[in-house]
């Protein structure tokens, strides 16, 4: 089974422009996010889904210089994008990952796909960032079928569908199978992903803390036991909306 993980990313962002490229402690944002799925263990390929807009020239440069693949679609029409990348890499199952999540940890992507994988053939698509939360936010990672995201792409007509690429899959329950990963304990409070400046502050905390970035989830968890002023950072950042 080919599974593949598909990485939106874009220089276009409106609360914290260039984010993608950003540097975290020595290597762009992307770079990160690329480095650390490249531990998981469930995934057969990474690939960078970006746009074709002059601004992301510098996305696919970094991508040819790293040997990473990619594909270049619609900035406005993600669910297109995410669509024609999964062509393709002839996906069978897709991981959906952004790169707004630096700390993305490969121990969480594994229980996520190994639960969908798991549910098979009883379920179309999984993710762990439905409330109650079980991880913090930054580590969201959704896994569904290619012919769920065909239907999805052939069927979507509004707008909104067309930008956020599952959004169609949830506002259809009576369509699609999902399933959420819950947990006794509710981690929504705790905000890892880089859609702000402050935000970008907190990862950069942990970077500088452990000196590396092979660190997991449950080990930040432990230094924010020692440093809950690091919190403080970006406590007041509101999550957008769709």
């Amino acid at each position: 089974m080919n599974t593949i993980a598909i990485i939106q990313a874009r220089m276009g962002s409106t609360r914290l422009p260039g984010k993608a490229f950003l540097d975290l402690c020595g290597e762009p944002m992307l770079a990160r996010v690329i480095a650390r799925c490249q531990r998981a263990k469930t995934l057969s390929r990474i690939v960078v889904a970006t746009t074709t807009e002059s601004a992301d020239d510098v996305l696919c440069g970094l991508c040819t210089s790293r040997g990473w693949p990619f594909y270049r679609g619609s900035q406005q029409d993600v669910l297109d994008r995410y669509y024609q990348t999964a062509k393709q890499q002839q996906a069978d199952v897709i991981v959906r990952i952004t790169s707004d999540c630096p700390v993305i940890d490969a121990e969480v992507i594994d229980l996520t796909v190994g639960e969908f994988l798991r549910l098979q053939p009883d379920c179309d698509y999984v993710s762990n960032g439905e409330p109650p939360r079980p991880f913090p936010r930054g580590l969201d990672v959704e896994v569904f079928h290619v012919r769920v995201l065909e239907q999805a792409w052939r069927e979507a007509r509004d707008p909104a569908f067309r930008e956020h690429v599952t959004l169609y899959i949830h506002r259809h329950p009576e369509k699609f199978r999902v399933v959420p990963i819950c947990a006794d304990r509710d981690y929504s409070d705790q905000r890892w992903t880089v859609d702000t400046p402050e935000d970008r502050a907190l990862v950069m905390e942990f970077f500088k803390h452990f000196g590396h970035d092979r660190f997991g989830w449950r080990e930040i968890l432990a230094a924010l036991e020692q440093h809950p002023e690091w919190l403080e950072i970006n406590r007041y950042i509101k999550q957008k909306t769709t």
